[in-house]
């Protein structure tokens, strides 16, 4: 029997946070400074795609000082590196104990959907009712394979880059991977530098450099007020949350990641992949697009650096412009599998939303909820710690703390709104019944 159906009233709360990852908590840390009662529910354990969603030289692609969570800055003595792995979930597993959120985990939440007064939410564990509600589960659910895996020969093993920890994990041979946003490229990377050959299916990714005119770009851009930028003045406006993350690396203490260097060093590059004929792989002819429209990006971000040094009068090393180091002699369509020797391959192309257990009318026709900066059109639902929610940063280390702090003021404002309507309610009914 549900739980709804007993005599017993359900357990009640404030607010409930769907979701233990550094969005959740932040958002717990901002609803403890203004003393709301909250549980945050968490399906498998808090931070847990830290520790089980990356590969064993995973690092940061983004420097240590960009660490911010609330109450929580980076205090290491590296600001300008790059942490590893391990070092992340140290960094992580600090947050976690300093912010000390009234968390319960191994609890799946089910269903989530409004009813008077607040909304039901339901899980493995049972049902209570929340006066309001933050999803702060992200928006990387469901890891993207296409069709056509299906019909690859049974002796090519298969995973997402969800799934790759390292290159011994691989049998013997090439490996085909698809896709090169920033986890693509840096697995490819990964796999490159462990002697392994590798076949890279090329995308869309744009890229950027690591270091440009004596700072890291990160630095530059930063000065620049591009994180500060919401969403609402970026040119794309909403459609800045399609693209893809440009491809560059911390590895190593940073560099970047040019794609014709590997080619160079015998790395096999191809345009996006298409389709499976048989043992055919088949690849658009647009590798070479590809690059140049990468390379393009690459120079106009350095340009609006060199723009920014030449307003302010600042003194920095010379800069200058990338010239491609190779270049497609031609487009190759075909590969075969057999003949390649490919028999691996990683899906790098990313994950889909899945927001199904929530029944609520604030998505788009493609999944994505509609919101502006986290709060949707349904009174007391909020969405954290998704790309763009309201800057760059918002589904990273580096925004995720204004996001919470404001979602959290909200939720006092509508905490503060509706008990006034109550209490005029009840006002208006004790004037009635002196009447």
């Amino acid at each position: 029997m549900s739980a709804s159906t007993t005599s017993s009233p359900l357990p009640r709360h404030s607010v409930v946070i769907v979701g233990g990852g550094q969005a959740g908590l932040s958002v717990s840390h901002g609803l403890q400074a203004l003393n709301i009662d909250h549980q945050v529910l968490e399906k498998h354990q808090a931070l847990h795609a830290w520790r089980t969603q990356r590969w064993d030289n995973f690092c940061l692609v983004t420097p240590n000082w960009q660490c911010a969570l609330p109450g929580h800055p980076y205090a290491g003595d590296e600001p300008h590196g790059f942490m590893k792995k391990d070092q992340i979930n140290q960094y992580l597993a600090g947050f976690k104990a300093a912010v000390n959120a009234p968390l319960r985990e191994g609890v799946t939440v089910e269903l989530v959907q409004p009813v008077a007064g607040g909304f039901l939410v339901r899980t493995n564990e049972g049902e209570c009712l929340a006066e309001q509600v933050v999803v702060a589960s992200g928006g990387y659910h469901a890891p993207i394979v296409p069709r056509l895996a299906e019909r690859l020969p049974a002796h090519i093993q298969q995973i997402h880059s969800a799934d790759y920890r390292n290159a011994d994990q691989l049998p013997p041979g090439k490996v085909l991977v698809v896709g090169s946003g920033q986890s693509g490229a840096q697995i490819a990377e990964d796999l490159h530098l462990a002697g392994r050959q590798v076949v890279l299916a090329v995308g869309d990714a744009p890229r950027c450099a690591r270091f440009y005119r004596g700072r890291d770009v990160v630095d530059w851009l930063a000065d620049m007020g591009y994180y500060d930028m919401p969403v609402s003045q970026h040119p794309l406006r909403e459609g800045v949350r399609d693209n893809t993350n440009h491809y560059v690396t911390g590895r190593d203490g940073g560099r970047d990641i040019d794609l014709r260097r590997f080619a160079l060093e015998g790395m096999e590059l191809y345009g996006v992949l298409e389709a499976l004929d048989g043992d055919t792989l088949r690849f658009a002819p647009k590798l070479g697009e590809a690059l140049d429209q990468a390379d393009r990006i690459y120079n106009g971000i350095n340009a609006a650096i060199d723009k920014h040094i030449a307003a302010k009068g600042l003194e920095a090393p010379a800069g200058g412009v990338y010239e491609a180091l190779w270049a497609p002699a031609e487009e190759r369509e075909t590969l075969s599998l057999a003949d390649a020797g490919i028999t691996s391959v990683i899906w790098c192309i990313g994950f889909a939303p899945d927001f199904r257990w929530l029944n609520a009318p604030v998505f788009t026709g493609r999944g994505h909820p509609v919101h502006e900066r986290g709060v949707t059109s349904v009174p007391g639902l909020y969405f954290i710690g998704l790309p763009w929610l309201h800057t760059w940063g918002s589904g990273r280390f580096s925004g995720v703390a204004r996001d919470a702090q404001f979602v959290a003021e909200r939720i006092a404002h509508h905490r503060a709104h509706q008990a006034e309507t109550v209490s005029a309610a009840s006002a208006g009914r004790a004037e009635t019944s002196l009447a």
